[in-house]
């Protein structure tokens, strides 16, 4: 037994909360290993429960807010971060409720106690007992009614997230829930000599995970894909996993774990159950403090054997010896009823002294009176050794009396024990047969579930190969859409749609192809904007008002007016300058006739001369083609081919400034109009889908 190698139990609590557990394996034989997967830290701000906990003393008909009628904390943690923040003793008269034992406990550590306070907990008298919100929620029920919590305030005391169940039933039950944050839950980092000792674990060696929340088995699952490989990953969730509740064990289930124990909660209940699991430890435990026990008991016979025999030399000893004989006798046939007790033997009685001799001729000296007290010395002796004698006769039959009832009583226990022993051979017998046809069924188990791994692998590396084809349509469909129709916001669309579908799938060449496609995604993302519909309105209004634009021949002319400024006082003027009264008067009649006949001429400028001789009909062909032209633009414009819509501008406005009246307004407002579409066009040019392309055509050759 010496050479069997100990289970080791991984016990993944906080650090800390353990050792009463790690108490009660290590008795029962087990090795222990602390492997924390979620560490307990003080939440930032603690200034919303200290204000939540501040209300728990206020008057009973205070005039402010109505006083708590119940405070619920879900765990021992958040019994011990809240009355860390207390600043008085709990009140006596405010029910408080929590989930389990544990945190009945913790409640008591901090004074709060029955009868003296209300603690509400789930009942432990149950035959099959459950420690979670469900059962809280039926005993606060059976506590204070179906509608006893109706319009009161209820405060919650728990840790970051969690679950919501018992809140949303207080809730429905008409309470006015309120929760406050006392602790927050953190993910570990273990240290490298503890990965050690996983990594030997993992190589072989009997072990059992004992996974105590929902949040542990997926910490454990997060920390596993990062610190060990797939084989040690397989082992870990083919390793036995005790879980006090069924929530948790169906978490681990959907982590992958397939031997799963459901203990219940308690240390006793989790002990129990890894004892089940690895009876060999506990029956090599029983067998070591067997031996000790015997090892003892013989140790103590032997003693009492060397010192119980008596001597001639003190014969008043024995008694007393044989008193502690008996006392040990008794208690080894206590201990261990396999042993008989041995008879004592008989012990000779002490025979008086020898009487002196002396020569007749001093006897007759002494005379009569020293053979007198002679004799009567040797009665007195020889009556007081017959009455020992007997007296220690009597104690010799009673003491073989008591040995002969507990040797038969021995014996019938003995025989007990033959049939008891006969029957566990039997049983044992049966059990060895069950264990081999279990094994034969768990390697059978195994076999498929090692085929069923492999046809995993395989369907995984198809799904791969039709997820990269698929992104491959995905791809060429939106490169396609963006050559054709420049819709950047569709494009885009698309590549973030191809990167979630990559993001199911792992590799490095599926990760070269998330980079190209986040590098298109930023590239998308930084191109300009162009506002394609509304320059393409713009257009629209320019070749609707074509036909009304009047060409350079056909500008209106004003009727010529003779116009001639009024003739001032030439007596006047003629006084002023001291001139001829009669040159001011022919000054004023020439200027008078000049004005006249400037008034009835117009110059205008044309800088092309066949724009003055085009017809009528020619006018119309003139402006068909500018329309055609702006047209042409237009589709140029939506379908992003730049060079053409450059060249179709150009050829309108040049047609617009050689063949229309450039004074009138709205051939001004076309050609401004087609100037804005001219400079807006600049940004038309959108960035490819290249990359990612080239990305997605190199995974499929292999590359």
């Amino acid at each position: 037994m010496a050479g069997e190698r100990r289970a080791i139990v991984v016990v993944t609590r906080p650090g800390g909360q353990s050792s009463a557990l790690l108490a009660l394996l290590t008795n029962a034989g087990f090795g222990t290993l602390e492997f924390p997967l979620i560490d307990i830290a003080p939440v930032d701000d603690d200034a919303p429960l200290r204000a939540a906990l501040d209300e728990l003393y206020l008057p009973p008909n205070a005039a402010g807010p109505e006083r708590y009628a119940l405070v619920v904390f879900v765990s021992p943690n958040a019994i011990d971060h809240a009355f860390s923040r207390l600043g008085a003793p709990w009140p006596v008269d405010l029910p408080v409720a929590v989930v389990g034992p544990g945190s009945v406990a913790a409640l008591a550590r901090q004074g709060v106690h029955g009868p003296s306070h209300r603690v509400i907990s789930p009942s432990t008298e149950d035959a099959d007992p459950r420690f979670d919100s469900e059962a809280l929620y039926a005993a606060i029920e059976a506590h204070f009614g179906t509608t006893g919590l109706k319009g009161k305030r209820v405060l919650i005391v728990r840790g970051d997230g969690g679950r919501e169940w018992l809140a949303e039933r207080l809730a429905e039950a008409g309470a006015k829930v309120e929760k406050a944050t006392a602790y927050r839950r953190v993910l570990p980092e273990p240290s490298m000599q503890k990965w050690e000792r996983i990594h030997a674990l993992l190589a072989g060696e009997p072990q059992a995970w004992l996974l105590t929340s929902s949040e542990g088995v997926r910490n454990l699952a997060e920390l596993a894909h990062e610190h060990l490989t797939a084989d040690e990953i397989a082992r870990l969730k083919r390793a036995p996993l005790v879980c006090p509740h069924p929530r948790i064990a169906e978490a681990a289930r959907g982590a992958g774990f397939d031997r799963i124990t459901v203990s219940g909660a308690g240390d006793e209940r989790i002990a129990h159950s890894l004892a089940a699991l690895f009876p060999a430890v506990v029956e090599t435990q029983r067998d070591s403090e067997a031996h000790a026990r015997a090892s003892a008991s013989s140790s103590i016979q032997g003693s009492i054997h060397s010192t119980s025999a008596p001597t001639d030399a003190n014969p008043a000893t024995a008694p007393a010896h044989q008193t502690a004989y008996e006392t040990a006798q008794s208690r080894m046939t206590d201990s261990n009823d396999s042993k008989k007790a041995s008879p004592q033997p008989n012990v000779t009685p002490p025979l008086p002294p020898n009487t002196p001799f002396t020569p007749f001729e001093q006897q007759k000296r002494r005379g009569g009176v020293g053979i007198v007290l002679l004799w009567l010395v040797v009665v007195i002796l020889a009556v007081a050794a017959g009455a020992g004698a007997f007296v220690l006769n009597r104690k010799f039959d009673r003491a073989g009396a008591q040995l002969s009832q507990r040797v038969a009583q021995a014996d019938e226990q003995n025989a007990d024990l033959r049939a008891k022993a006969d029957q566990a051979a039997s049983a044992t017998t049966a059990l060895n047969t069950q264990i081999i046809q279990l094994q034969g069924k768990l390697a059978d188990a195994e076999a498929h579930s090692q085929a069923l791994q492999q046809q995993y692998q395989d369907l995984a590396s198809n799904r791969d190969d039709w997820t990269v084809a698929e992104v491959e349509q995905i791809l060429s469909s939106a490169s396609q859409q963006l050559q054709l129709t420049g819709n950047v916001q569709l494009a885009l669309f698309a590549l973030q749609s191809a990167d979630e579908r990559l993001a199911s799938t792992t590799g490095p060449q599926v990760v070269a192809i998330r980079k190209a496609i986040a590098a298109d995604i930023d590239k998308l993302k930084s191109a300009p904007t162009t506002d394609l519909t509304g320059l393409a309105i713009k257009l629209d209004t320019a070749i609707d008002q074509i036909g009304q634009l009047p060409l350079a021949g056909e500008a209106p002319i004003a009727p010529a007016r003779a116009q001639a400024a009024k003739p001032a006082d030439s007596a006047s003027i003629a006084a002023a300058t001291g001139e001829p009264r009669w040159k001011v008067l022919w000054r004023q009649i020439t200027s008078g006739i000049g004005q006249q006949l400037s008034s009835l001429v117009s110059v205008r400028r044309i800088d092309s001369a066949d724009a003055m001789l085009t017809s009528p009909d020619q006018g119309y062909f003139v402006r068909e083609n500018v329309k055609l032209r702006l047209l042409s633009a237009r589709l140029s414009l939506l379908s992003r081919s730049e060079p053409t819509l450059k060249s179709d501008l150009h050829a309108a406005d040049a047609a617009l400034a050689r063949y229309f009246d450039a004074s009138s307004k709205k051939v001004q407002a076309v050609r401004d109009l087609v100037k804005q579409v001219d400079q807006a066009s600049l940004a038309v040019a959108v960035p490819n889908l290249n990359a990612s392309l080239a990305a997605v055509h190199q995974f499929k050759r292999g590359g």
